[in-house]
């Protein structure tokens, strides 16, 4: 999506921070919603912090070559789990980012279109640190394998659904052919089913996996989603709907 032309007028500053009483007024799901992204965001400028040798190896980085050793003996095999949710993940995301920029589009409710600002910036980030991994170790950020083999889970994949809770090519279509509570509520329920999904494989991850950094990022996504699972599911009874079986 491109963003609109900054125009010629002076700059305008930030609008002051709402007293406690105005914030106390202010609709219980918007406050719940803001407060589920921070955590990702956080994590973000930890990482910044560290730097990426530090936030692989869990450890502060080194210098010359010494750092290089360290971060080809830390680096997991392209089969393994750590590789693999990195990989996998980073796709997950990108769907619920695309359907995110979708809605959008598709309506003027500011309750939807702030979470979906909320869901491409937190999975746009957390895609972003994923990706740092794969390059930190020299690792392709494709592989041949099929999504989900480290984990040794028989999806088959289907209509551009690669893997649990991602919508399908049709399902995609149907969402950018609705407008206003129409389109509120089939991304809900998509958007539900896809951090279900998301959920458990971050879950297996937790279970499974070695690298300490990916580990509590993975926790941090789980925590996270299932917040915005319920969330999602009070958003879709305001509008008299339920979520998809």
């Amino acid at each position: 999506m491109t963003a609109a032309p900054a125009g010629d007028g002076p700059e305008q500053s930030e609008p002051p921070e709402p007293s406690e009483q105005e914030h106390a007024e202010q609709p219980a799901a918007r406050r719940g919603r803001r407060a589920f992204w921070w955590p990702a965001a956080l994590a973000a400028v930890v990482a910044l912090g560290l730097g990426v040798p530090a936030l692989v190896s869990g450890s502060t980085p080194a210098s010359g070559s010494s750092a290089s050793t360290a971060a080809a003996s830390a680096a997991p095999a392209t089969d393994s789990a750590d590789a693999g949710f990195a990989r996998d993940m980073a796709t997950h995301h990108q769907q619920a980012i695309d359907m995110s920029f979708i809605v959008r589009d598709r309506t003027q409710d500011e309750a939807v279109r702030g979470l979906a600002f909320d869901v491409i910036n937190t999975q746009a980030n957390q895609r972003g640190m994923l990706m740092g991994f794969l390059d930190q170790w020299g690792l392709s950020q494709g592989t041949t394998a099929k999504p989900m083999a480290w984990m040794n889970h028989t999806y088959e994949p289907h209509d551009g659904s690669l893997m649990p809770g991602m919508a399908t090519n049709t399902e995609l279509e149907k969402l950018r052919s609705l407008s206003g509570r129409d389109a509120e509520v089939y991304y809900l329920q998509l958007m539900i089913k896809h951090h279900q999904a998301g959920a458990e494989m971050a879950q297996a991850y937790v279970d499974a996996g070695t690298n300490a950094p990916e580990k509590r990022l993975a926790q941090g996504m789980v925590d996270a989603q299932h917040a915005e699972i319920q969330l999602m599911t009070d958003m879709l009874h305001e509008r008299g709907a339920q979520p998809a079986p």
